[in-house]
């Protein structure tokens, strides 16, 4: 049947309707998040979920002078660091071993002393991103956002390791070194475990005895920490070295107490703990510190 000329195309009359309903629906979306990026401070964290770096505007640290019996590894990952910040050639860090010596205390002392010598020099200072173990999925995007910042950064994971159901261990390896892009050239990865191979024994052991190819298996399992140029091995510490640590504390913070009591204090609250550690001195100093009424964040 021919279309009378003379009547209106009702799709005419919707056209309205239709442009204040894009209208209202452009206003009630929410606004993109701005980019992320690395200003205003000299740590962030980063929270994938959102996709956002937060400032962190005082990292809870120990001072670098303070770090007892681990001076060999200290002094590898002063000079790493150093020579990242001046642009040159460094290697990933992965500090392995024993609880409680330091490991993750290493990593942001070292980063606040290249900062400080960087700041005498009139240098530009480096940044610490920290990322969470249940986010390394997110690695490439948080490199991607990295690669686009003119700042150096130091991508720092404490306690990184994985068990016999993760496969994240995958993404990692590709973004440290095997992907097409590789580390961006202003960022380097610094991660701390209790595991050499960052994943437990018994994983490794399942694999060698279950797969046809057994030695494939295993190099697949330990090639992610060949992945990391430097290994740093942190070992539990003698009762002088952790003695030492509780002295050097003492001294730095002012805690007014005779040797040999500071001593025997130290050696009663180390069996309590079950063992000697950087970190179970530091918990003796602030029980210490608290029993005399002690502030520790302003030294003396």
């Amino acid at each position: 049947m021919p279309k009378n000329p003379m009547q209106e195309d009702p799709t005419q009359e919707l056209l309205p309707l239709l442009g204040r309903i894009a209208e209202a629906l452009e206003r009630l979306a929410p606004a993109m998040p701005p980019s992320p990026t690395l200003d205003g401070a000299e740590a962030f964290a980063w929270h994938a979920e959102s996709g956002t770096l937060m400032p962190v505007t005082k990292v809870s640290r120990v001072a670098y002078g303070l770090l007892q019996g681990i001076g060999r590894q200290g002094e590898i990952l002063l000079e790493n660091t150093r020579r990242f910040a001046r642009g040159l050639p460094a290697n990933n860090a992965l500090l392995w071993g024993a609880r409680g010596m330091g490991k993750s205390s290493l990593v942001k002392a070292v980063h606040a002393r290249v900062n400080e010598e960087a700041a005498a020099d009139g240098r530009d200072v480096i940044v610490l991103v920290e990322i969470h173990r249940e986010d390394v999925p997110s690695l490439p995007r948080l490199l991607h956002i990295l690669r686009a910042a003119e700042r150096r950064c130091i991508l720092f994971c404490d306690d990184l390791s994985f068990d016999s159901a993760d496969t994240s261990y995958k993404s990692l390896k590709a973004v440290l070194e095997g992907g097409i892009e590789g580390r961006p050239d202003n960022v380097i990865f610094y991660a701390t475990s209790n595991r050499r191979h960052l994943m437990p024994r018994d994983m490794i052991e399942n694999e060698r005895s279950t797969a046809i190819h057994a030695s494939e298996a295993v190099e697949e399992k330990v090639s992610l920490s060949d992945r990391f140029g430097l290994w740093l091995g942190f070992h539990n510490c003698d009762q002088e070295t952790y003695l030492a640590m509780i002295e050097g504390y003492a001294r730095y913070y002012g805690l007014d107490v005779p040797a040999e009591q500071l001593r025997a204090e130290a050696r009663e609250w180390s069996i309590t703990r079950g063992g000697r550690s950087g970190r179970v001195a530091w918990q003796f100093i602030q029980d210490l510190a608290g029993r005399l009424g002690k502030r520790l964040d302003d030294p003396r």
